[in-house]
């Protein structure tokens, strides 16, 4: 049940910390992506202040052998940086460039309705139609 609570209380403190910051409203974001056009900054703010905090968790993190709540977990050991990366990368700044959304503000914004909702439906077509072409080109 621990694990089910500090999962819940960790996904509304992010969905809090995404609306307090407008991170839910696309026109911030690409406002703030348009570098050559009405640059909006704010976000910058956003993110310089949580590069520390990232920091500081990661730190603890090292420091552990595994998390509070969960004790058998395995940490991802793949750190390379190859195609598929590069390409979901690119993908997803392309997105997230035009529509002013990814997956976490998306889901947080639903609550608003509107063309949310056909965003986070086609977000949900494109990873599904992702595993499906994933799992095809590791069976070759």
């Amino acid at each position: 049940m621990l694990p089910i609570l500090a999962a819940f209380g960790s996904g509304l403190l992010f969905g809090l910390g995404l609306i307090v910051s407008q991170m839910i409203n696309p026109g911030k974001v690409v406002g703030f992506l348009d570098i050559f056009g009405d640059w909006d900054p704010s976000l910058a703010f956003v993110m310089a202040a949580a590069v520390p905090v990232a920091a500081v968790g990661y730190a603890i993190a090292a420091r552990r052998r595994s998390p509070l709540c969960v004790p058998n977990y395995i940490a991802p050991t793949h750190s390379q940086i190859d195609r598929p990366l590069v390409i979901g990368t690119i993908l997803f700044g392309i997105g997230w460039g035009l529509v002013g959304y990814c997956p976490g503000p998306a889901l947080t914004a639903l609550t608003l309705g509107g063309p949310t909702v056909l965003f986070v439906v086609a977000m949900l077509i494109g990873m599904g139609a992702f595993r499906g072409f994933s799992r095809g080109f590791q069976r070759h």
